[in-house]
């Protein structure tokens, strides 16, 4: 686990441990059902922590599940721009982190006169602890 507790508030540590922990990117619902014991009772709770999370780049958002998972990149600096491998099987997610990508959407971008500022990649495929299974 990353060491970021001095920066965290208790909401925030609380869903930062519940997305550390789980195996798959979560929906802010099921998060606020997984934690309600600890005594986030609100959605606007935890959306203000998955809010701060992510602009501390320590949770990505992925944009096609409207789902959160933590970064599991040391030294993360992908706060605008994310690419991800998405298992459609068992929704296991890795995160890619490769500046060739961005310079590439760069120079694609420019080719069609457009200034690239960001980008958010979701590639779908099978992972290969399920291709196996197949």
């Amino acid at each position: 686990m990353k060491n970021i507790q001095e920066k965290l508030t208790k909401n925030q540590q609380i869903v930062f441990d519940l997305l550390e922990l789980s195996n798959e990117p979560l929906k802010a619902y099921s998060i606020l059902f997984n934690i309600q014991e600890k005594g986030m009772k609100s959605p606007l709770q935890v959306y203000r922590a998955l809010d701060k999370l992510m602009k501390l780049g320590k949770v990505h958002k992925i944009e096609s599940k409207n789902a959160f998972i933590t970064c599991k990149n040391s030294n993360c600096s992908a706060l605008t721009s994310t690419s991800f491998l998405i298992c459609e099987k068992c929704d296991k997610v890795t995160e890619i982190k490769d500046d060739k990508i961005s310079a590439y959407f760069s120079k694609i971008s420019n080719k069609y006169n457009l200034e690239y500022s960001k980008h958010n990649l979701e590639v779908y495929g099978l992972c290969k602890d399920c291709k196996n299974k197949n």
